[in-house]
Parts: structure tokens; sequence; C-alpha cells
């Protein structure tokens, strides 16, 4: 998977058949490092089980999750958040080679939705916790629906956790009548038809997220390749 090159210098190495696992860890400015072991498989998966604590039971975690749990205040940027000892120095995953098999795992989904898939994300809301104000959501990448679908987790989600629109609670919600047009290609007021309402694809579905339905899509998609 990885050269010695590579790899030199990087704590808590440890290769096996189809996955490679080192120690990594994730800072609070509050609660500290929580330190981990990430296990990179080839398919692109990344996997971490925690050991913040001696009794702490957290294993299998997404990137994202472990950053969360583990108190980071600056959640949603996992790639710079969740670091590596290299040398002795923590180091970001996004400065790492260790992502190259997710990235490249992330840009043939991409390429797919481009050249084969026809459905169209349309756009969503999700209803902030704090202001009660819904807040819309492009879903055209995968980064984008990857944003939507954290959101749509996090019961807490509110207003200032939009990465890419500068959003606070005080400014105003959409008016109803602009909130119909959701970029259906098909009609612009559509309320959800079989050319923008997609039920599960690469773009919209996480092999490195464990909820229901995203592990529902993996193992489908997984038994129809066999």
């Amino acid at each position: 998977m990885f050269s010695d090159e590579e790899l030199r210098e990087v704590s808590g190495l440890r290769r096996a058949a189809d996955y490679i696992e080192v120690t990594c860890g994730c800072t609070s400015h509050r609660y500290g490092d929580a330190v981990g072991r990430l296990r990179v498989f080839v398919n692109g998966d990344l996997e971490i089980t925690c050991e913040c604590t001696p009794g702490c039971n957290e294993d299998k975690l997404s990137p994202s999750a472990f950053e969360k749990h583990s108190g980071r205040e600056t959640a949603r940027k996992w790639k710079s958040n969740v670091w590596v000892i290299v040398n002795g120095e923590k180091v970001p995953l996004a400065k790492t080679v260790l992502l190259k098999y997710y990235n490249q795992t992330s840009k043939k989904a991409n390429g797919s939705q481009r050249s084969s898939m026809k459905v169209v994300h349309r756009d969503e809301f999700v209803r902030c916790s704090r202001c009660n104000k819904e807040r819309r959501f492009r879903l055209r990448t995968q980064e984008e629906c990857r944003v939507h679908h954290d959101a749509v987790a996090d019961a807490n989600w509110k207003c200032a956790d939009l990465p890419y629109d500068s959003i606070t609670c005080e400014d105003d919600e959409e008016r109803a009548s602009r909130r119909v047009y959701r970029g259906c290609s098909r009609s612009p007021t559509c309320k959800g038809c079989t050319s923008c309402v997609c039920f599960g694809c690469e773009i919209c579905r996480f092999s490195d997220c464990s909820c229901q339905t995203c592990t529902d899509f993996t193992g489908n998609a997984k038994a129809s390749s066999d």
C-alpha cells in the first residue's frame, strides 16, 4: 500500500494484509489530546479506534466521528484536525500520504457521478437547533452531500456550522416563495420526482460513515459486486 520511505518516521506503524495502522489523535483546547489507532484500508476506508481513556469503547469510528468524539471545537475539518505523529511532530492527515486511497476513491465516485449518474440531488433544508430557521444545502458534489449528511445526523446542528456560507442565527430565513426552488432539472418548483430525489448512490452514501443508511448501502453495493 505504501512504501517504507513514505511511512518512515510515522509513529505506531503496523502493517496487515489489507490495511496499515498508525497512531493518530485530535486536539481539543478544552480536553486536550484524544489519541487513537487509525486504520487505512486499500479500498479507501478509514477507521479509528479511540483510546482517549482506558474505558473508552468507541471503535470503527470515521475520522469525522472521531473528531466530534474528541470534543474538537472547530469540527467538520477532520483532514486538518486529525493528526498522526511523524518524526515526533503532529502532522494533519491532509499533509501526509495516508489519504491517498481515500482521495482516489472520492475522485472515482465523483467521476462516476459526472459520467453516468443522471439523478440530480435537489437542495435540502436543515433546521437550526438554536434559532429554528431552515437553511439551504446544495447537494451537487460529494463534499456538499457529506456536509448535509452530517448536519442531518447532528441534533445540535446550528447555522454557524455551515462551512461554505457565512450565515448566523441573526440572518433572515429564506422566504417561502424562494424555498420552493430546489434545483430540479425537470421543473423549477418540483416537490420531488425521480429526476431530483436520490435514494442512495456513491455521492450521497459514505463507506466511512457508521449510520444505518450508509451501512446498508455499502453492504448492498459490496453484495452486488460479489
